[in-house]
């Protein structure tokens, strides 16, 4: 994958190589970071997937728990979260004893009728307070009604054929395009105010179904740590992100509060009496052998709502999977550096809204980069931060939700 013109940089190698050695080093290369946990520590393969797997499902309902009202009337994403959760679950062993166990809690507790009745909840809250849309939805509506009066002008000034109308028709975008972006910055200013002040007091409405949902969450955590446990996995490697504090064998790494929120940046403690596990020498000299890997941690922005490229909603999938088919596009694509702000192309991207790491540490965008295909298929590629669990994550993204697919490409897009 090459980079504009500022920084050039290869993420694949060639195809063609015959050499034998050569073709060992590009299959070391490829190692993502877990396969190196993976090699190193003899654990079975897909071991490391199986843990971000079940850490997913305690990030998803820690989210749900501590930020109900951002689910609320968003029923596309929050059903693409059930799914998600509804797969892991499904697809857990039938004889290791704490996937059954953590599967029978999951059904014993229905945590999705929990879920479901806890958004319908917070929906019925909302509406009390005067909120019966999403916020999205909201600022199209009004975004519309102010477009009605610059389309009367514009066909007003196109009908007089005169300089000055002309001219004076520059002023006038001008003022619309800084207007245009008022019900947005208006509507979510009142609605973080909104949730700030009544967060507390839905958490006190719904205090016995959140209480299920974080016993729950407990279950799930315990569940990653144990297999950890097992298989002499050093736990100080793995870290992930959530809402709350106050489960059991976690330790405080980190944290950041934003817009009210606070994010804890979180490690497993060991059990009394057990000292932690030695991290292989080793691994250290793997980890730094990765740094050239064919990048392996692909975003897809799927379900977007976009219109002249910016982008209002979407669900970022991983997609590890098509990791050589989306570098082979890359390498075959020129690169624009986008000028615009980040916050220009994802409207509030933000942690409530926003592209995570597999460890769940929130993605900061780096950069934003216009890619070209052939000269007629464009998409975005954004570029995160090296993620404080090691890894670089890259999400890509069509510009327009109505763009035409080039056939070759749909298994990336679509699928």
């Amino acid at each position: 994958m090459k980079e504009s013109n500022e920084k050039n940089r290869d993420i694949d190698t060639s195809d063609n190589n015959t050499n034998d050695n050569k073709d060992k080093n590009k299959k070391k290369g490829k190692r993502s970071q877990g396969q190196i946990l993976e090699e190193v520590l003899g654990l079975e393969e897909g071991f490391i997937t199986k843990i971000e797997k079940r850490l997913f499902i305690a990030r998803f309902m820690d989210y749900f728990a501590s930020e109900t009202l951002d689910f609320i009337y968003r029923d596309k994403h929050y059903l693409k979260y059930k799914e998600q959760v509804q797969e892991i679950i499904e697809s857990m062993s039938k004889e290791y004893e704490e996937d059954i166990l953590l599967k029978q809690s999951f059904e014993s507790k229905q945590i999705f009728s929990i879920l479901d009745q806890t958004k319908n909840n917070a929906e019925k809250f909302a509406m009390k307070k005067g909120f019966n849309q999403s916020i999205d939805k909201k600022t199209r509506n009004y975004s519309l009604i102010m477009t009605i009066p610059l389309i009367v002008l514009v066909l007003l000034f196109s009908f007089i054929q005169t300089e000055w109308a002309f001219y004076a028709l520059f002023p006038i975008l001008c003022v619309f395009c800084t207007v245009s972006s008022y019900p947005r910055r208006y509507f979510s200013k009142k609605w973080n105010i909104f949730k700030e002040e009544n967060k507390l007091d839905f958490y006190e409405d719904n205090k016995e179904e959140i209480t299920i949902l974080k016993a729950f969450i407990g279950e799930a955590l315990e569940n990653v740590r144990t297999r950890l446990l097992d298989s002499k996995v050093p736990l100080q490697l793995i870290k992930f992100v959530l809402y709350g504090n106050d489960y059991q064998n976690i330790k405080v790494l980190d944290s950041r509060t934003q817009r009210g929120t606070t994010q804890y940046f979180l490690s497993f403690e060991y059990p009394p009496g057990i000292d932690p596990f030695p991290i292989p020498e080793s691994l250290s000299a793997s980890m730094q052998e990765s740094d050239n890997k064919l990048e392996e941690n692909f975003i897809i922005l799927k379900n977007i709502k976009s219109k002249n490229g910016i982008i209002n909603e979407f669900i970022p999938t991983f997609k590890e999977d098509l990791a050589k088919d989306i570098n082979n596009l890359l390498n075959k694509c020129k690169f624009e550096k986008v000028s615009q702000e980040i916050n220009d192309i994802l409207l509030d991207y933000s942690p409530e809204k926003g592209i995570y790491c597999k460890c769940g540490e929130y993605m900061e965008i780096n950069s934003i980069q216009n890619c070209t295909w052939m000269k007629k298929f464009k998409f975005y590629l954004f570029e995160g931060k090296t993620c404080k669990c090691g890894e670089k994550v890259y999400a890509i993204s069509l510009i327009n939700e109505n763009d035409e697919i080039p056939q070759e490409f749909e298994k990336i897009f679509l699928n």
